[in-house]
């Protein structure tokens, strides 16, 4: 299998926490982002989105992270990240949904507005985005961090694609100025999820690597 990624990517980064905790035996291809291989023929032959993440498993072609999370999940039998059983698992699901929906496209927003437009010269944030997507967040942050009060995970007793799938997103929390900092359950979950080897070995290098 190989898994199209760039490591800024929280979404790629989904898909390669899942592949490592699970053992998969993923190849990882560079998606060049700022020199723009995603919008090329070849990459959109295989994702018309040109986004990443990307997994080609054979003459199986997947995107979007948590349907590649999942797919990777269920060819690793007895694995603990997503349960077979069917409250447990739609739990997980439950989770993975309401990060898609809800959280994780505020975090976009201010991704945007207060990192990449920097980054790449775009010029100011907008005050009307970002306070709309600060409110956002604060309002899905407490709801996540009310659920953690007693959990030591998102679902059921141990990690699961749940954690996964809302913690990536949270890598830019200093640069994007993601309002989720005086949230005390989230931020010990956070830094309960931030301390597994798994996320330490997929965080972006220093230098960008590049092609």
């Amino acid at each position: 299998m190989k898994l199209h990624y760039h490591p800024l990517s929280s979404n790629a980064r989904r898909a390669v926490m899942t592949a490592k905790l699970l053992g998969s035996p993923v190849e990882l291809v560079l998606v060049d982002l700022p020199r723009g291989e995603q919008r090329t023929p070849d990459y959109l032959g295989l994702n018309p989105n040109g986004r990443v993440p990307t997994l080609v498993d054979g003459d199986f072609v997947l995107w979007e992270s948590y349907a590649i999370m999942t797919y990777l999940a269920d060819k690793a039998p007895g694995n603990v990240l997503l349960p077979t059983e069917a409250r447990a698992r739609a739990d997980v699901q439950r989770w993975m949904f309401w990060a898609a929906a809800h959280f994780t496209p505020a975090v976009a927003t201010l991704n945007f507005e207060n990192m990449l437009k920097k980054m790449f010269g775009m010029g100011d944030p907008d005050p009307a985005f970002v306070a709309r997507a600060e409110k956002d967040l604060r309002t899905f942050g407490a709801v996540l961090d009310a659920h953690l009060a007693k959990r030591t995970w998102i679902s059921g007793d141990g990690l699961t694609l749940a954690d996964i799938a809302i913690a990536c997103p949270l890598m830019s929390t200093v640069p994007a100025r993601l309002p989720v900092t005086d949230f005390a359950n989230l931020q010990a979950w956070f830094q309960r999820f931030s301390a597994l080897d798994a996320w330490k070995e997929t965080a972006p290098p220093a230098v960008m690597p590049s092609r």
